[in-house]
């Protein structure tokens, strides 16, 4: 087992890696942009490294001040958390050099899985399901035509090094092609440095499933059932729950073991997840796969009571994992509070927090890093905290979560708070009723 992690991340997920990292008698060391001076990763890991001025490149983004972080302080592994270098190959590679265990896939499992079209051409020699469309990189307008019209409109235009919702365009015809792919390709180029695409059926009503999926070091692959996280905003997550309230259990083992089928396809070794598309008629299409772990793995943790970073450690020491799946015996939600004004088309609210109160009680879980007297920075992702509620039925659930909403008092800036509390209300989320379109019919109230 390891004897020291350096978490080369920052806010709720560092500091939900060091509390594991303590459980399991791991040494931690946490690094920190100046902006992030405050925050309780730093003041909870056993050591702390500066590692730069708030910009991320200079940063949580910067390989080589890392990798230093790593050399003066000893750590003989790295743990990646999310977002950021979670899913950088380079970095992956790097580490492996240094002789500093990665906790995570290879290189190589990283980039088969990192770009789209690979990971779809992997799948497809793997018999899982994926969405008709083309077979790789779309070069010209006149070539991405011909493929929409053989697939039928609307089709989605994607980037193939793309990620959170950024380079993609819907299509509903064909004079709207050139105009929407254009679009998408300069999205692409300024988020990700490449604005390759591939186009893909636009699935109607389409729920986004996935599946927790872990694999050892020794061949074996085990599935921790799946999270709904239908609910989006310009494609970014805003809940989760787990189990869906779309799948029966016939469906749950059916994608299950096509998750299973696509890790083995790339021996794949650590904590991911299989990201599908099901239709309205439940017919289900790898969309693609996060080898890291995700911000909602919380509602999987609840569900079935284990912790999933210190199965990821576990794994990425060389322990062995048990040979049966994992089904929910519980419903857990997950609401993601950001620092946002939801009243203003979830515009950014960074700032001082003058008073925070997280609610408290049976099946109430909070992860944050935010306190009173924490200033959020204007640097990074909105996220500041995860509520994740848990109950025996998913009815029990959103009363719990409802409670929980209103006790939650976070003054000094704006948080999606009162979203959340207005979505429990629901009548179409309370039937379990959502498509990732759900909130384009969905009108905020002024509380």
């Amino acid at each position: 087992m390891f004897k020291k992690i350096l978490i080369a991340n920052r806010g709720e997920i560092a500091l939900r890696v060091i509390r594991t990292c303590k459980e399991m008698g791991i040494s931690t060391v946490a690094v920190y942009s100046t902006a992030d001076k405050e925050s309780l990763h730093v003041r909870f890991a056993d050591e702390a490294v500066c590692i730069g001025p708030p910009s991320s490149s200079e940063s949580y983004l910067s390989i080589s001040k890392i990798m230093a972080a790593v050399e003066i302080t000893n750590a003989d592994a790295v743990h990646p958390g999310y977002g950021f270098l979670a899913e950088n190959a380079d970095f992956a590679e790097v580490c492996q050099e240094y002789g500093v265990k990665f906790i995570g896939p290879s290189a190589n499992m990283i980039r088969m899985m990192g770009d789209k079209i690979t990971a779809k051409e992997t799948m497809i020699k793997a018999k899982v399901p994926v969405v008709p469309g083309s077979d790789g990189q779309v070069k010209t307008v006149k070539e991405g035509l011909k493929i929409a019209a053989e697939v039928g409109y609307p089709v989605m235009l994607k980037a193939t090094a793309g990620g959170g919702g950024k380079g993609m365009r819907i299509v509903k015809s064909e004079e709207d092609f050139e105009e929407q792919l254009n679009k998408a390709q300069q999205e692409a180029s300024a988020s990700f440095g490449n604005d390759a695409m591939y186009l893909e059926k636009f699935i109607e009503e389409p729920r986004h499933i996935e599946i927790q999926i872990i694999g050892d070091q020794h061949g074996r692959v085990i599935h921790l059932s799946e999270r709904d996280c239908s609910i989006q905003r310009r494609h970014q997550k805003l809940l989760e729950e787990s189990p869906s309230p779309f799948l029966d259990q016939k469906l749950r083992d059916k994608m299950g073991k096509a998750a299973i089928k696509a890790a083995k396809s790339i021996n794949y070794e650590g904590v991911g997840t299989v990201e599908f598309l099901v239709d309205k008629y439940k017919k289900f299409y790898f969309m693609e796969m996060n080898t890291r772990i995700q911000v909602e793995h919380t509602v999987t943790e609840e569900v079935i009571n284990k912790d999933l970073i210190k199965e990821q450690i576990r794994v990425a020491a060389g322990e062995k994992l048990g040979a049966k799946n994992y089904y929910p015996e519980m419903h857990s939600i997950e609401c993601r509070i950001n620092a946002e004004d939801p009243l203003h088309d979830f515009r950014p609210s960074p700032g001082y927090i003058s008073s925070f109160h997280s609610p408290k009680g049976h099946g109430v879980r909070v992860d944050t890093h935010a306190y009173a007297g924490y200033t959020v920075p204007p640097y990074y992702d909105s996220m500041i905290a995860k509520l994740i509620c848990t109950a025996e039925t998913r009815e029990e659930c959103i009363l719990k979560m409802q409670r929980a909403l209103g006790e939650f008092i976070i003054e000094g800036i704006k948080t999606t708070v009162p979203f959340h509390l207005q979505l429990m209300k629901d009548e179409r989320f309370r039937a379990g009723s959502v498509t990732t379109q759900f909130l384009e019919d969905f009108e905020m109230k002024p509380v």
